[in-house]
């Protein structure tokens, strides 16, 4: 069952080809399905919002960047410390989370039960890692092989069902999808829940969507609970995984987040994200990490370039423990004819009230002195352990399938570490 080795049969569709125009939407494969004509009539309204969120912003590049960087200490428990760091880049976020409506799409009236209902819409840019109320996930406990036509000749298929394997494994799905007579409008969504008896368990959801404009989307999300191998230790992972691409202009997006968490307060966090907007294009990327024992890292790197060759960016890092550490980073532009500035900047925090700072510019710019500051990080995550596990409680309730008196689970001590996977489209951070 696809469902089961990787979510819908449709991959997410190449962000590298908004240059050359939309490609086309990938169908779903189909079987034989069981007509069902509906005993009432709704007009549904397919089409999603007319515009992708984002891309409806029209802006222009900044010449150069600007790094504000003050020396008033930040205050404890915010979300970023150290410094704010702020490149140029001309692309707002948006933070809205609409709840799509019940009824947006087909009516209710099928034999079995209501017809379903989509809830996709476009996915929404820096809004992070979805909790499991906001994805609403509800298996059925009995296997579901149903299609049918509305009045309007939209049409819509519902299938869930189980799969059985080795060590105890079980995963539970459900997949749903509609589209529109004409197939201009097509949305798909699945769900699973998958367990062993190694005490692995995995909450999931994807969907996709396309409308009549030609605006495709693309939207995964997993929650995964397992014991370390090698630490003995619980540890749970949260992940997404957001796209989606314009049908009028040469415009699209990508982002990828995760977070994980152990028992003892490791924890680590992170993002990647691209996109373009006509002539423009921007690269994101950060990461949290925390050892649970006071050792914390932070960094981010942003950058952003036009067609023309204008390029522009900002990074810092932070490093801490036990009150020393450093921070440093770097604000630069770059010209289409090769010219090149720069200002570079660092702190060295002895942990005694005294602060080394430094920095100079490929303008002439340089400083080099030591003050009295007072020192302020995060040496441990604003959600951790307890927090993930208090918000997972639709993942804590999975059930395994019940293990034989006298049967042990297999471990498989042998399992690399998984690859970093980069997103589609991640060139350098900065020039040499």
């Amino acid at each position: 069952m696809a469902v089961c080795s990787g979510g819908l049969v449709a991959p997410p569709f190449d962000l590298s080809a908004i240059r050359a125009g939309a490609g086309p939407w990938p169908r779903p494969a189909r079987g034989p399905a069981r007509a069902i004509r509906c005993c009432c009539y709704a007009r549904p309204d397919p089409t999603p919002p007319r515009r992708l969120l984002l891309l409806s912003a029209k802006a222009s590049a900044a010449a150069s960047p600007e790094r504000v960087h003050g020396s008033k200490p930040i205050a404890r428990g915010r979300r970023r410390v150290g410094l704010t760091v702020t490149p140029s880049l001309p692309f707002p976020s948006s933070r809205s989370r609409r709840q799509p409506k019940q009824n947006d799409f087909y009516p209710r009236c099928t034999p079995r039960g209501p017809a379903p209902q989509s809830r996709d819409t476009p996915p929404k840019r820096d809004t992070g890692i979805a909790s499991e109320k906001e994805w609403g996930i509800n298996l059925l406990d009995e296997a579901v092989k149903e299609s049918g036509t509305n009045e309007d000749g939209s049409t819509w298929y519902r299938e869930s069902g189980e799969d059985l394997g080795e060590n105890g494994y079980r995963c539970r799905w459900a997949r749903m999808g509609g589209q529109t007579h004409d197939g201009s409008t097509e949305w798909k969504e699945t769900w699973w829940e998958k367990s062993d008896w190694t005490g692995y368990k995995e909450l999931g959801a994807e969907k996709s969507g396309k409308n009549a404009e030609g605006d495709s989307w693309w939207e995964k999300w997993k929650e995964v609970l397992h014991q370390d191998e090698w630490s003995n230790l619980a540890r749970l992972e949260k992940s997404a995984e957001k796209q989606a691409k314009s049908g009028t202009e040469n415009a699209g997006w990508y982002e990828k987040w995760w977070e994980k968490y152990d028992a003892k307060g490791w924890t680590e966090k992170g993002a990647h994200k691209y996109g373009r907007l006509n002539e423009q294009s921007w690269w994101e990327r950060w990461g949290e990490h925390y050892n649970g024992r006071g050792s914390v890292l932070k960094w981010t790197d942003k950058w952003a370039e036009t067609d023309l060759g204008t390029r522009w960016g900002d990074k810092w890092e932070e490093k801490f423990f036990a009150g020393i550490g450093s921070r440093q980073g770097e604000t630069w532009h770059a010209s289409p004819g090769g010219d090149r500035w720069s200002r570079t900047w660092g702190e060295e925090h002895f942990g005694n009230g005294k602060v080394h700072k430094y920095g100079k510019s490929t303008t002439g710019e340089s400083w080099d002195l030591v003050v009295d500051e007072e020192t302020y990080y995060e040496a441990d995550p604003h959600y951790g352990w307890a927090d993930v596990v208090g918000d997972s409680s639709q993942l804590l309730s999975i059930q395994p399938v019940e293990r034989p008196p006298g049967v042990f689970p297999t471990i498989d001590f042998s399992s690399s570490p998984p690859r970093t996977e980069e997103p589609p489209g991640m060139p350098p951070s900065s020039l040499e």
